[in-house]
């Protein structure tokens, strides 16, 4: 009888967590551009679009990879994030970033390593500028 029960109970595990799985669906973004313009000497604006994304993290993480690769156009190596305000209508989603660049590692906690940063949105299928 036990045996019968743990079975029972194995099962309604795996059919919640497969309905979970078929429920969150397959992450497909659509990458849809960068606007990018200086702002004043180091500190530059960019202004991204994207559909597919799972949340504000996913548009935030487009504009951060916008961000390092800009840094290494322009011949820095570093980053560091001012603020980003996500917006989403409909299934569309906007980020409008402000990042100031340097050569050398700025102070703050939200600075970011372009050629890594770089790197990372590659293997993440993300595209930069």
């Amino acid at each position: 009888m036990r045996a019968a029960v743990f079975a029972s109970l194995v099962l309604m595990g795996c059919t919640a967590s497969q309905t979970a799985q078929v429920g969150q669906g397959e992450f497909r973004p659509s990458y849809q551009g960068v606007e990018t313009r200086l702002l004043d000497g180091d500190l530059v604006n960019f202004r991204v679009t994207m559909t597919g994304a799972r949340g504000e993290s996913d548009v935030a993480k487009y504009a951060e990879c916008a961000a390092a690769q800009y840094a290494l156009i322009r011949g820095y190596g570093f980053a560091r994030h001012v603020r980003t305000r996500v917006s989403q209508q409909g299934g569309t989603w906007d980020a409008d970033a402000v990042y100031t660049i340097s050569p050398a590692l700025p102070r703050g906690l939200r600075t970011i390593d372009a050629e890594v940063t770089v790197a990372d949105c590659g293997v993440s299928g993300i595209p930069t500028v």
